[in-house]
């Protein structure tokens, strides 16, 4: 029995189910989940999604019909696009009785977990997985996993994109996704408060290597002077890969904790592995895309990640 007609079985065999994403999340966890919270509804299925607090203004309107009402009595409750344990949403203590993804175990193996690894996005599984459900993906699902593929690709610029990553974007096209509506909205549309912001990181930005390793830093100075929010910050690791000759991007953000505390992520051409560099400090992902926090200020955190990255350096 493949991993897809195992999957299927399963949520044919269960209902009332709670969709689970991770924190800070993105549209690949949030595409995939409300994508299949639709499906399942098609299916008679009842399903929601756990109301994650992290839900940036961007995605309310993809989410909000299907976040949990208060009382919500689930039965199944399933994680999607979460890599492991410890990233699971804010607010939620209850198990998981099945994972969906496309990022490797970092740590404790996940038990009955569905993972395609070479998949750019989870989004490309759970499409796959509502054709088995239901036969075919609808325009609205189509929408949202489109959404899912195309955040998780960099609008198809990263080096997770292949020639199974545009198939699976036309298959979506197919069934209807609104492709200039959602890239306008993804891709082509920025505050100004994003837009000063921008202009901060770029101007303090320090590379290395003969422009090899670039080196970004946002502060809480610098989002408050720019007038930037949490709807503001999506896909700020992409500015510092942007320098011609880049192999490392390391972008960190300083979180408001107390005490402090930075978000890393960490982009690579593969040349060193992001996801080994990441688990020096607890995190995790893919060997080109990871990310990790650290217990410290932004400059003691650009200044540990570096010298990680120094050091495998080839």
């Amino acid at each position: 029995m493949s991993d897809l007609t195992r999957c299927a079985d399963f949520f044919r065999e269960h209902d009332r189910f709670l969709i689970i994403t991770h924190r800070r999340p993105d549209g690949d966890t949030l595409g995939s989940a409300a994508g299949l919270c639709h499906a399942l509804g098609r299916l008679g299925k009842t399903a929601r999604l756990f109301p994650n607090p992290e839900i940036t203004e961007l995605y309310q309107p993809m989410t909000e019909p299907w976040l949990a009402p208060e009382g919500y009595a689930y039965d199944t409750a399933v994680a999607v696009d979460v890599a492991d344990a410890g990233m699971i949403s804010a607010g939620y203590t209850g198990g998981i009785d099945l994972w969906l993804d496309h990022h490797p175990d970092q740590g404790e193996p996940r038990q009955n977990a569905v993972v395609w690894a070479e998949k750019a996005s989870c989004g490309e599984l759970v499409m796959e997985l509502i054709e088995q459900l239901c036969g075919n993906i609808d325009r609205e699902e189509a929408d949202m996993l489109y959404t899912a593929l195309s955040t998780d690709t960099g609008c198809f610029l990263y080096d997770n994109t292949h020639a199974d990553t545009h198939r699976a974007a036309a298959r979506l096209l197919e069934a209807g996704a609104d492709l200039p509506r959602l890239n306008k909205l993804l891709f082509r549309s920025k505050t100004r408060a994003r837009v000063l912001l921008e202009g901060m990181i770029c101007a303090s930005l320090r590379s290395y290597r003969e422009n090899s390793i670039n080196v970004a830093v946002v502060t809480l100075d610098m989002m408050e002077r720019s007038g930037a929010t949490e709807d503001d910050c999506n896909d700020l690791a992409s500015l510092a890969g942007q320098v011609h000759g880049n192999r490392a991007a390391i972008t960190v953000r300083e979180l408001r904790c107390d005490p402090p505390l930075c978000k890393v992520s960490l982009r690579t051409d593969g040349m060193v592995n992001a996801a080994s560099v990441c688990a020096r400090f607890g995190g995790g992902g893919h060997a080109m895309a990871s990310g990790c926090e650290l217990a410290c200020g932004p400059e003691e955190t650009a200044e540990r990640v570096r010298s990680v990255v120094e050091e495998l350096w080839p």
